[in-house]
């Protein structure tokens, strides 16, 4: 790593020692990337204290942010006027030599993927900290029933083949915005769930977002071929997917939208109705998704929803039930097809 004049030396940084709240910190940031201060205060402090400032969880970040392992810079948004910007999140992600103490660390699967803050200012901020706040809503949720499901329970943009060649990397795989574990639990029962993530703030079109829901179904179906095809050993049949997931996740689709602006009427709840609508039309004339209805699970809900009443709740629209003329009712977190 290149050092610039004044900079302190990154090697004497990652072998400081830490609280146990500013190492925790480095491990969220580097698997989500960036997280607001607030995201990071409900993250890491018990919720009895969640009324009062994050004092201690600043200095720790200060400390992290001194010691050259950890960055941070304003959020956009928020509103103009005199003083406003400093109303702002600071946004926190960590630094090379913040990445290079986790990976030294040995703790979290190597995601090489490095942050800068040009990629924090990018036209994608808003939707990182959108995503953010799904993982959030469920870590806040499990909590609060009993059940298990923390803050490195998300694993953001996972990629999964769905189909042989040599194409352009996003024309071979389907990419995740995120993959959830969830762990339900019920009178000593435990369950576990594994999702697949997609968060949308419609910024793209309908047609878009269901090609892209399409694709899971491709992917359910993918089978990948040997070099040699003439020689089928007994996987030769066994889909991709199986190699990294027990069962097939669940897709969540989780719909958000940015507020209005200049005190204009807030018609977000009458789009996002309407985005919903449009994917179960577009999803219901899919014919692979239509056959494989009985094995894929995709509903549908708003990041408000999910917020407010938690994954437990109906609060799912199923995309490959009922038809468009009888289209059922939302339905709770386990989005069963029986």
């Amino acid at each position: 790593m290149t050092l610039h004049l004044g900079e302190p030396p990154a090697a004497p940084a990652r072998t400081r020692s830490f609280h146990t709240i500013a190492r925790q910190a480095l491990e969220l940031l580097y698997q989500h990337r960036v997280l607001s201060t607030q995201q990071l205060h409900v993250l890491l402090t018990r919720p009895e204290r969640r009324a009062a400032r994050p004092y201690y969880l600043l200095k720790q970040l200060a400390e992290l942010h001194e010691a050259g392992l950890a960055s941070r810079v304003r959020a956009q948004g928020g509103g103009a006027g005199p003083g406003r910007v400093r109303t702002k999140p600071f946004l926190w992600f960590l630094t090379e030599a913040g990445a290079e103490s986790v990976e030294e660390a040995g703790e979290l699967p190597i995601r090489p993927y490095r942050v800068t803050p040009e990629s924090v200012v990018g036209a994608r901020q808003a939707h990182t900290l959108a995503l953010n706040d799904v993982g959030v809503a469920f870590v806040e949720h499990a909590r609060r029933l009993g059940h298990e499901c923390g803050p490195l329970d998300w694993t953001p943009e996972v990629a999964n083949r769905i189909r042989d060649g040599q194409r352009r990397f996003e024309d071979d795989h389907v990419i995740s915005d995120a993959v959830l574990n969830y762990v339900h639990v019920e009178r000593g029962r435990r369950t576990m769930l594994s999702f697949f993530i997609e968060l949308d703030r419609a910024t793209m079109t309908s047609a878009r977002l269901a090609a892209k829901l399409q694709a899971y179904g491709r992917m359910y179906e993918y089978v990948p071929q040997g070099p040699d095809r003439g020689r089928r050993t007994p996987n030769a049949t066994r889909p991709a997917w199986m190699y990294n997931y027990p069962v097939f996740p669940r897709v969540l689709v989780v719909l958000d939208a940015a507020p209005p602006k200049g005190g204009a009427p807030d018609r977000r709840p009458e789009r996002l109705a309407a985005r919903t609508e449009d994917l179960y039309t577009r999803t219901a004339a899919d014919v692979r998704l239509s056959r494989l209805k009985g094995d894929i699970t995709i509903g549908v809900t708003t990041l408000q929803q999910l917020q407010q009443h938690g994954p437990c709740a109906p609060v799912f629209t199923p995309l490959l039930r009922g038809t468009p003329s009888a289209r059922p009712a939302p339905t709770d977190f386990y989005l069963s097809t029986k």
